[in-house]
């Protein structure tokens, strides 16, 4: 799983560089910025990530990596907005779950993985918000998408930006209960992710851990 997630990782970054390239020798400039753009937000999380002493499983990457490809390369550059009335709302449903996932793993982790440190609802309302906030600030960089390099990204303005919020706000919610039934061992297979973030990083988890072998 692993290496299948670095190979699509590694096509998806191989991909926009040699479209950015291909853009640059044809003059091209809305394109090629938006497309570099977009190849440094690939290898931004990582970075990110690595700072603060985290480790982002390979299908965390890899998701995000396919998330920009469709949101900035694809949405922007081939149009796909307006070409499919529903990729924008997919994207924004999609990117809202993805980081209500991930905001709740964080919380968890500011815990150390204590189960009852908590109420398991307190902290998938914590992550409920962190994934709301995400969601506005990406509506705050459309906007200054479209005012300072004249792109089209909040298409019909409020009626996009609205729809966008309630979207953004149904994946959180999603996210934000897979969390708290995964803190009541009810996820099953469905936890996965969750599991796989914590495996990857069991340093900050250590009381999960700790109790899980009678420590």
């Amino acid at each position: 799983m692993a290496n299948t997630s670095t190979l699509v990782l590694s096509a998806i970054r191989l991909i926009l560089a040699l479209e950015a390239a291909v853009a640059l020798l044809r003059g091209v400039w809305p394109a090629a910025f938006v497309t570099l753009a977009a190849l440094g937000l690939t290898v931004l999380p990582g970075l990110l990530a690595s700072r603060i002493g985290l480790r982002l499983p390979p299908s965390f990457l890899a998701a995000i990596a396919a998330f920009v490809l469709a949101t900035l390369y694809l949405g922007e550059v081939y149009d796909f907005y307006n070409r499919f009335w529903w990729w924008d709302l997919a994207l924004h449903f999609g990117s809202a779950m993805g980081f209500g996932i991930l905001g709740f793993l964080l919380v968890f982790m500011l815990f150390e993985g204590d189960r009852y440190a908590a109420p398991p609802w307190a902290i998938g309302a914590l992550s409920f918000c962190l994934a709301i906030t995400v969601g506005t600030l990406w509506e705050l960089f459309e906007y200054a998408m479209d005012t300072l390099f004249g792109f089209n990204m909040m298409k019909s303005g409020l009626p996009d930006t609205m729809g966008d919020f309630i979207v953004n706000t149904l994946g959180a919610a999603l996210a934000a209960v897979a969390g708290v039934i995964y803190l009541l061992d009810r996820a099953g297979r469905l936890g996965a992710p969750f599991d796989l973030f914590i495996q990857t990083n069991r340093a900050r988890f250590r009381k999960l851990f700790a109790r899980k072998h009678g420590g």
